[in-house]
């Protein structure tokens, strides 16, 4: 039975139809703007939007559908800020990288979204991939496969060599497409340029690597790759454009210097200092800590020949760091932005980083508006997405039990509805 129902999942088959209303009877209401949570009320659903929040259980009309959540908490969907839709880690990633074509990576992307979807994550950010993410966002806003609403970066900008140049580590003696390797760039310019093909390909956000990786075949991780100048060419452009700008960091100086350009949220941040928090805070810009993705590397790198020999070391110092970071960060009062980077872990764990940035110190219902409201208005939807609010866009979660008493119940999803479709119900 399960296996017959995820099958029609991917064959973009909803299990449930539009009724004239739907009914969802809540136990418990997290409404993603109050910090205190509501209990019986009814979420009234018509369409793809919330008609009403009802206090009580609001009795069913001939025609309604009701969801029964009594024993439940219900929230606003999630919204990752940072995740690789078309590729998921493996041991052979590399024999991958080299010997898949566009159409695997698009069937495999399908399986990831279906699963980022199912496990709670209504709108995601994709922060970099072949161009793929773009075809299987609007796949998805076609209804033609099934997964959540997607803000794509498209194609990663990066400089030679650096972390996001997509012909590191392969030999000189192949010929790559040009096409391939259209976001690398060595001057204001070529940022310039890069941010209008990304407009042209159809992109909804600019993506940069400001510092190596832990990843990419390089052997730092941490070192500034643009200049300051180089970043403010890309930043302002993007503005032109409507577009904001994430820029992937791990090392102080890069970060620091993308903070000072402009750029609106920081991806992994795990060796910031003092002086970068405080820009953090003058600045105003958002730190997306990714501590999943750092935990993860490092128990993948405990299994010999994961990574090439040229990561380990890199895995390694960023497993030990990352969530003392975050725990610094969020302390000092730098505004965080829920984001896992999904695809260095498999799919469909992210909200386990809601139990990590508990541990490290931040409220729970601190983390969950981190991945709704938050993320929401970051992304500019702040109208539309976010909360539970007469208006907005039917995105709604359930978990079972009570995740302001444990976080480890967002791992236990029990209804995820997008756009007034109930995708998943128990």
């Amino acid at each position: 039975m399960k296996k017959s129902y995820l099958l029609a999942l991917l064959l973009g088959v909803s299990s449930t139809t539009f009724a004239q209303r739907t009914l969802i009877h809540c136990g418990t209401l997290i409404d993603g703007i109050s910090n205190t949570p509501k209990s019986q009320v009814t979420i009234v659903v018509e369409k793809n939007r919330i008609a009403d929040i009802q206090n009580g259980y609001t009795a069913a009309q001939a025609t309604d559908k009701v969801v029964d959540m009594k024993t439940r908490t219900v929230m606003p969907g999630w919204i990752d800020m940072h995740v690789h839709i078309e590729s998921e880690t493996s041991k052979d990633q590399y024999l991958k990288r080299m010997s898949s074509n566009m159409a695997d990576v698009a069937f495999e992307s399908q399986k990831y979204a279906a699963t980022t979807l199912m496990a709670g994550f209504t709108t995601v950010r994709d922060l970099g991939g072949s161009g793929v993410n773009i075809s299987i966002r609007n796949a998805i806003n076609k209804g033609l496969v099934i997964g959540p609403r997607i803000f794509t970066a498209g194609r990663t900008i990066a400089t030679t060599g650096g972390h996001g140049d997509p012909t590191n580590g392969i030999s000189n003696t192949y010929s790559v497409p040009d096409y391939v390797t259209n976001g690398v760039v060595d001057s204001p310019e070529g940022g310039r340029q890069a941010v209008r093909q990304r407009y042209k390909d159809g992109s909804d956000c600019i993506k940069i690597t400001a510092t190596g990786g832990v990843l990419s075949i390089a052997k730092n991780g941490k070192g500034p790759q643009f200049t300051e100048d180089e970043i403010s060419a890309i930043v302002s452009t993007a503005k032109d454009y409507g577009f904001h700008v994430a820029a992937h960091a791990h090392g102080a100086e890069g970060m620091k210097r993308a903070i000072r350009a402009g750029v609106t949220t920081i991806e992994h941040g795990t060796f910031m200092d003092d002086e970068a928090i405080e820009l953090f805070k003058k600045h105003g810009a958002y730190y997306v800590p990714t501590i999943i993705a750092g935990k993860t590397v490092g128990d993948s790198v405990k299994v010999p020949g994961y990574y090439h020999p040229l990561v380990v070391p890199k895995a390694i110092e960023t497993a030990k760091q990352i969530a003392e970071t975050f725990a610094k960060a969020y302390k000092a009062g730098v505004k965080v932005a829920f984001g896992t980077d999904a695809g260095v872990f498999p799919h469909g764990y992210n909200a386990k980083e809601f139990q990590y940035m508990v541990e490290g110190g931040m409220p729970m219902m601190e983390a969950i508006k981190s991945a709704t409201i938050v993320n929401a208005e970051i992304l500019g939807m702040k109208s539309e997405l976010g909360s539970v609010e007469k208006g907005k866009l039917a995105d709604i979660v359930a978990v079972e039990g009570d995740p302001l008493k444990d976080a480890k119940v967002m791992m236990n999803v029990a209804l995820v509805m997008k756009e007034g479709k109930i995708y998943k119900e128990k």
